[in-house]
């Protein structure tokens, strides 16, 4: 209802970050009760961080230029902070109206730089977690709920 009640009478572009995104975008657009339209960019996180830490690279760019725009990037989690300053960076290069983020989770413990949060569904201790679109190795996406991974 907040997203509905700030984008009323504006169109609203959903930009999923693949691959997380996708079961919380979905969930999260059958709420909107105005229209919405949808697209999808992918990105590389490098892991070496000592090498390279923060460092993300666009994978999958948008299908759709979003100049002029209202865009609210969807994410699965949003964590150290690295990849969303980063798509914001990149995003608002493209001139788009407005840009927020929306976050099914958000782990503000874990925070190394600073973005801003417009939406977020929860807010989570520093803990790893799986299930609905979050995975462990690429497993546990297909959950139907979000669960902390017991190491083994």
């Amino acid at each position: 209802a907040e997203i509905s009640a700030k984008y009323r009478g504006r169109e609203l572009k959903l930009i999923g970050v693949l691959k997380g995104s996708v079961f919380f975008l979905t969930a999260l657009a059958r709420e909107i009760e105005i229209p919405v339209k949808i697209d999808f960019l992918a990105i590389s996180s490098f892991s070496n961080r000592a090498v390279a830490p923060g460092m993300v690279r666009i994978a999958k760019d948008l299908d759709e230029a979003i100049e002029g725009e209202d865009v609210l990037l969807v994410e699965d989690i949003v964590d150290t902070g690295f990849t969303a300053r980063y798509l914001l960076q990149t995003l608002a290069g493209r001139g788009p109206n407005s840009l927020a983020i929306c976050t099914l989770l958000d782990r503000t413990a874990s925070r190394i730089v600073q973005v801003p949060v417009e939406f977020r569904c929860f807010e989570i201790p520093d803990r790893f977690v799986v299930g609905f679109g979050l995975d462990y190795r690429q497993f546990y996406r297909n959950l139907g709920y979000v669960a902390v991974l017991k190491p083994d």
